[in-house]
């Protein structure tokens, strides 16, 4: 009977010994660095599954090529530029980032805000960001023409303009892929159907590899 405990008692010990490196080294794994996404409707994927929009197909990429990095996606329909400066406090603190995406702006379009508050609200973000420790894409939009051609050259300039201010890496329009093909549009003829996604997610990330190095 001794000799059966003893036996067993060795068998623990040589079990105990092997696991601590392992555990060790998962201890030891750095935590993944995080890319935070703050858009509106169309980087949260409306209309279709989350899992089919353009973050969620770039985090899968992510994983294949970058597996230190994740990616969160904070984008909520509808969002403005005054909310997302509003919110991009909290959604730092929380999460922590190492870049930020920043992609709003095409409601404040749509509804013809004002420039000046459109800019403003967006510095407010990449400066928040960059107080954080966090590099910045700032993603562009273009608009109709509805309010005019004043209007509609400085929405597009504002982003150009805030990316050299702030040193920030620029995608000057999002949808650029897909923008003259009808067939890449959901019925609304504003947000992107899911098979157009993935040239979305190869269009942001030429812009957002360079980030994460």
């Amino acid at each position: 009977m001794q000799c059966a405990i003893g036996w067993v008692l060795l068998l623990l010990l040589a079990f105990s010994a092997s696991a601590q490196p392992a555990a060790q080294a998962r201890a030891a794994a750095p935590a993944p660095r995080t890319v935070l996404v703050m858009g509106d409707s169309l980087s949260a994927a409306y209309g279709l599954s989350a899992a089919q929009g353009w973050v969620a197909l770039t985090g899968a990429q992510l994983a294949r090529s970058h597996p230190d990095w994740r990616i969160v996606n904070a984008s909520i329909s509808g969002e403005t530029t005054a909310g997302g400066a509003a919110r991009i406090g909290a959604e730092l603190q929380r999460h922590r980032p190492a870049v930020v995406v920043i992609a709003l702006g095409a409601n404040d379009g749509l509804r013809g805000l004002p420039l000046k508050q459109t800019r403003a609200n967006l510095d407010r973000m990449i400066a928040a960001a960059q107080a954080g420790g966090a590099r910045v894409l700032l993603v562009g939009m273009r608009i109709p023409p509805n309010y005019g051609p004043d209007y509609t050259r400085g929405f597009e300039d504002n982003f150009r303009t805030l990316a050299a201010e702030r040193k920030v890496a620029l995608l000057p329009f999002l949808l650029e892929p897909i923008a003259l093909d009808r067939a890449s549009f959901q019925g609304d003829n504003l947000h992107p159907t899911a098979a157009a996604q993935p040239r979305l997610r190869d269009h942001v990330w030429k812009a957002l590899a360079p980030l994460l190095k």
